[in-house]
């Protein structure tokens, strides 16, 4: 971040996040305090349906954000006027969801004639582990979540390149279908992590997508059929699906996502030190799939093999979250406090890296992030 007038003064900003199903709302200071923070889960909401309605979470988003406005506010004993400048995730997401986020924030952005600051969610993610530590440019970083999967270079706020993406399904969406396909609740994720507890890794040989294979990318469809068809013969052989072969089929797939990760990784870092150098280089991992443990001793262990430091974000701030999305507001209005994103409009697909070229296809929307 470059030097501005506004450093030497207290600035706030409020973040606004609604990209999916979680309403949340933030207030963080540029020395990196939270001074207020509301997340309103829907996830009994969704249960039923094994995964998120956009119409039911967009519903929710409108029922909730005004009155976690005014919570989060009245936490941080502030009022709108105190504010520096407002903040929204405005994509990738669910373009309902987004819409009441960005809308509301431009509102109270217009009423109180503060800037609006529209924040890619990705970055939102990729910028959390800098609110919590002190993390200088460049790092690499891994960003997992339920619909997206990818290694990126990141030099500088709004400047990221990426290594590698998924060319299916994300990690994050490997672990929901994979849950909902053993029977276990929504959502899947932690569902999955707990059954792996107790399982044996061994019992099963599941596949390790793309290993040994050039370039950074992930892929994990092939894996998650591979968990199908194990289930299913399980079935055939015993006459139905035991708590045990949950436990060892949810080991294995675990294991089976660690190694991927890992070899990805290596391939990544390689490519992250020819162009930064040899010096010890951060790794940085952010996202919901970050929140699971075995994963993320996977990655702490690459990055001590490498002599890398390790950071992650506070379980509380992997998922999504208004902390991550008012603190990337922060980076870029000390970057430029004259910033006005008015004219910009919510984008259900938004590519952190802006030189990214779609995998298989783009379609209507553009560039798949």
């Amino acid at each position: 971040m470059v030097d501005t007038p506004h450093k030497s003064r207290q600035c706030f900003v409020l973040g606004i996040e609604t990209s999916c199903d979680e309403t949340a709302v933030a207030v963080v200071d540029q020395r990196k305090k939270i001074l207020a923070h509301k997340i309103l889960s829907q996830i009994d909401d969704h249960a039923e349906y094994g995964g998120v309605v956009p119409e039911i979470a967009a519903r929710q988003h409108i029922s909730n954000l005004d009155n976690l406005i005014e919570q989060t506010l009245s936490d941080a004993n502030m009022a709108i006027h105190d504010l520096s400048a407002i903040a929204a995730t405005t994509g990738p997401g669910l373009v309902g969801g987004l819409m009441v986020g960005v809308m509301t924030a431009k509102a109270i952005a217009a009423a109180a004639n503060k800037p609006f600051i529209a924040i890619n969610h990705l970055e939102g993610h990729a910028l959390t582990p800098r609110l919590v530590e002190d993390i200088a440019f460049p790092y690499l970083l891994l960003l997992m979540s339920g619909g997206h999967c990818q290694i990126l270079m990141a030099r500088g706020v709004g400047d990221y390149t990426r290594l590698g993406s998924t060319i299916d399904d994300a990690a994050g969406e490997a672990f929901d279908k994979t849950a909902k396909l053993l029977g276990l609740p929504y959502p899947g994720g932690p569902a999955v992590e707990k059954a792996a507890r107790n399982g044996n890794p061994q019992r099963f040989p599941l596949p390790t997508p793309l290993l040994g294979k050039p370039g950074c990318d992930f892929s994990f469809s092939g894996l998650k059929t591979a968990v199908r068809r194990t289930a299913e013969a399980c079935v055939t052989e015993r006459g139905s699906l035991f708590v045990d072969d949950r436990a060892d089929i949810c080991a294995a797939f675990q294991t089976a996502i660690g190694r991927c990760i890992e070899d990805r990784l290596q391939r990544g870092i390689t490519i992250f030190r020819e162009e930064a150098g040899e010096t010890r280089l951060p790794l940085v991992v952010a996202g919901g799939v970050a929140a699971n443990q075995y994963l993320r001793g996977v990655i702490e262990g690459v990055a001590t093999n490498n002599n890398m430091s390790f950071h992650a974000p506070p379980l509380a701030l992997c998922t999504d979250n208004g902390a991550m999305i008012a603190w990337a507001g922060m980076e870029r209005f000390l970057d430029n406090p004259h910033i006005d994103d008015h004219d910009v409009s919510p984008r259900p697909r938004w590519p952190l890296d802006g030189e990214a070229k779609p995998k298989i296809g783009s379609g209507r929307k553009g560039t798949k992030a």
